[in-house]
C-alpha cells in the first residue's frame, strides 16, 4: 500500500494496537498545533511482554502499509516507547507512565478523532 496517507497509517495503528487489547487508545490530529507529525497514537499496555507484542504488532503492520519506522525511543522496561513513522508518532506506554507524561492533557489542543477504552 504505497502512498497511504497519513490518517489511514494512524487509523490503522490504533485498530492494530486494539487487537493487542491496549488500553485507552486514542488517535489525536495534531497537525495544527504540531510541526513534526500529522497524528499521534497514544495507547498503555497493562505489562512489558504487552507493550512489546502492541509495539511488534503495529510495526509489523505500518511497514506492510508502507510506514518506514524512522526511530525509536524507550524500551517496554521503561513504561514508555515512542516510534516514529514519519507523519505518525506512535506512544505505547504503561499506565503509571501514561498518568505521568500526561500526552493526552498536554497535546489537548489537538483532535481527537478516535478513541477506544
Amino acid at each position: 500500500m504505497p502512498n497511504t496517507e497519513p490518517v489511514d497509517i494512524a487509523r490503522m495503528a490504533a485498530e492494530q494496537a486494539a487487537e493487542k487489547q491496549a488500553e485507552d487508545i486514542v488517535m489525536l490530529d495534531i497537525r495544527k498545533v504540531c510541526s513534526f507529525a500529522d497524528y499521534f497514537v497514544i495507547c498503555n499496555g497493562t505489562n512489558q511482554r504487552q507493550l512489546q507484542a502492541i509495539l511488534d504488532d503495529v510495526g509489523d503492520v505500518l511497514q506492510q502499509a508502507g510506514a518506514p519506522k524512522l526511530k525509536q525511543e524507550g524500551t517496554p522496561e521503561s513504561g514508555w516507547v515512542l516510534v516514529d513513522f514519519g507523519e505518525v508518532i506512535l506512544h505505547v506506554f504503561s499506565p503509571a507512565s501514561r498518568e505521568y507524561y500526561a500526552l493526552d492533557r498536554l497535546w489537548r489542543d489537538g483532535v481527537e478523532v478516535l478513541r477506544f477504552q
